[in-house]
C-alpha cells in the first residue's frame, strides 16, 4: 500500500455542468468474512456508485444485498444474487436508473455462472452514464470471450465505466486489449495504492476501473491510506482490497 499525498476529488458538479462521480469497485466474497468491516470500507471511502463483486446469490441473495445497502446507506441499482451472477451495482439516494442493461454471460459446463450488472445512471441533471460491475472468469479462454462482451456494455457516443474484478493484470491480453480502447484509470491517474490481491501482502492489480475516452480520471487506486479507512477494516472485510474512482462525467 502507497501514501495517498493528495485529497481525492470529492462529488459534485462544476460550473460548466459537467458531474464529479465517485465510482467504488469491491470484491465482498459472498460477504463471508467480517462484513461490519466491508460496510464500514465503503462508508468511510463515500462513493456515489460501488461496483460490487461477488454479493451473496444463493442462499438469501436478496436480503444479503439489502443488508449491504443499508449498512452502506445506499440502494439496490442493478443486480445481485442470481440476476447477475453474483456482481451488483449500488448508489447513492439521488442517482436515478434510466435503463437496467444486467447480462448473465453464457455458462461453460463446469465453471461458475458469471454475468455484469450493469445500468445508465444519472446523478441530478447530469449527462447519463453507463456503469458496469463485472467478474471475469479464472479461466483464461473464457475470461476472452468475456472481455469481448464487456465491450458490448459500453455504447458509442455515450459515457461509460466498467469496474470489477478481470481476474488478470495489466499484463495480460485481455487487460491490454481493453486498455487500448478505455481509460485503465489508475493508470491514467495513480492515487492511492496499486496492488488489490491479496490484502495482507498485496502483489498483483487484478481489479480496477475503466472508462470511456470522454470521461476524464481525476484519480483512481487503492484508498489506502484515507480518513476513516482502517487497514484493520480492510485486511478483515474480504480477499481483495477495494478501487476507488474519482471521475468527471462531460455536461449534458
Amino acid at each position: 500500500m502507497t501514501d495517498t499525498d493528495v485529497a481525492l476529488a470529492s462529488s459534485g458538479v462544476e460550473p460548466d455542468g459537467a458531474r464529479r462521480v465517485r465510482v467504488m469497485s469491491y470484491n465482498v466474497r459472498s460477504l463471508r468474512d467480517d462484513r461490519t468491516a466491508v460496510a464500514r470500507v465503503v462508508r468511510a471511502c463515500d462513493p456515489d456508485v460501488v461496483c460490487v463483486q461477488e454479493s451473496p446469490r444463493y442462499w438469501r441473495s436478496e436480503k444479503a444485498a439489502a443488508w449491504l445497502a443499508h449498512r452502506t446507506g445506499m440502494v439496490i441499482l442493478a443486480g445481485g444474487g442470481r440476476v447477475a451472477a453474483g456482481p451488483l451495482l449500488l448508489g447513492k439516494l439521488q442517482v436515478d436508473v434510466v435503463e437496467l442493461r444486467d447480462v448473465l454471460l453464457p455458462k461453460t459446463r463446469g465453471l461458475h455462472a458469471r454475468g455484469f450488472a450493469s445500468a445508465l445512471l444519472r446523478i441530478g441533471g447530469s449527462r447519463p452514464f453507463s456503469v458496469t460491475s463485472c467478474h471475469l472468469s479464472l479461466q483464461p479462454e473464457e475470461r476472452q470471450r468475456q472481455f469481448e462482451l464487456l465491450r458490448r456494455q459500453l455504447r458509442s457516443g455515450e459515457p461509460g465505466v466498467v469496474a470489477g474484478d478481470f481476474n488478470e493484470p495489466p499484463e495480460g491480453p485481455g487487460w491490454r486489449a481493453f486498455a487500448e480502447e478505455f481509460t485503465d484509470a489508475h493508470a491514467k491517474a495513480p492515487w492511492g495504492g496499486t496492488f488489490t490481491s491479496v490484502p495482507k501482502q498485496p502483489y498483483q492489480r487484478i481489479d480496477g476501473v475503466f472508462a470511456t475516452p470522454d470521461i476524464d480520471v481525476l484519480g483512481c487506486g487503492v484508498p489506502y491510506p484515507l480518513p476513516g479507512v482502517a487497514e484493520a477494516d480492510l485486511l478483515a472485510a474480504t480477499d481483495h482490497l477495494p478501487v476507488l474512482a474519482a471521475l468527471r462525467i462531460p455536461a449534458p
